[in-house]
């Protein structure tokens, strides 16, 4: 059986045949290739009617990355889904706290998840500008916090955690604050789409 071998004509072809499927609902320009990068990731033709990109978000992502800024992700699979090397070129790097002994300890301590508590310790470095969301709802609702309290103010909100506790509330809420975002209604998500957006912005920085 003869099949496509060669990287950059796989995914070349793979990005004509979400074109093509996306029919009349195709979609061009940066916001295009967010969704489309998400389609890429996930097979998943829906992402182009549930992704909500804030207006300055894709600009504001964009600018960010080039100016050096760091990227903060919640698990450890967005961290090896991104292109770090790309990231690494422009001064950035990305982080994730989750498993560090002193966020463990005080998420026991507190009885609370350590998502919020890595959120809250990656909000006090101030060379983080992005915030990548895409498994613990309890991290998004811990961000909307902070942000509201003043203790940190992104340049950019990625939220799409996956799930059926709390994941589509916390993106509805995060859809209500004065922050750019790139998030998904309803259950949907999860690292790998985050890991794609993240990319996306990337390789059009």
């Amino acid at each position: 059986m003869d099949y496509i071998k060669v990287p950059g004509e796989i995914e070349k072809g793979s990005f004509e045949i979400i074109s093509k499927e996306l029919g009349d609902k195709d979609i061009t320009g940066l916001e295009g290739a967010v969704v489309k990068r998400i389609i890429h990731t996930t097979a998943d033709f829906e992402y182009r009617d549930i992704t909500l990109v804030h207006p300055d978000a894709i600009h504001a992502g964009i600018r960010a990355i080039k100016a050096g800024g760091s990227i903060y992700a919640d698990t450890s699979m967005i961290m090896a889904g991104v292109n770090k090397k790309r990231l690494s070129s422009l001064g950035g790097e990305i982080l994730n706290h989750v498993h560090d002994e002193d966020v463990a300890k005080k998420a026991k301590e507190l009885g609370i998840t350590r998502s919020m508590v890595a959120l809250e310790k990656a909000c006090t470095n101030s060379d983080i500008k992005i915030f990548a969301i895409g498994n613990a709802p309890t991290a998004l609702f811990m961000l909307k916090k902070l942000i509201e309290e003043g203790k940190v103010k992104p340049d950019l909100i990625i939220g799409v955690p996956v799930g059926f506790v709390g994941a589509a509330e916390s993106k509805d809420e995060i859809a209500k604050l004065d922050v750019p975002y790139i998030i998904t209604k309803g259950r949907k998500g999860g690292s790998p789409v985050a890991a794609a957006i993240i990319n996306a912005l990337l390789y059009n920085a």
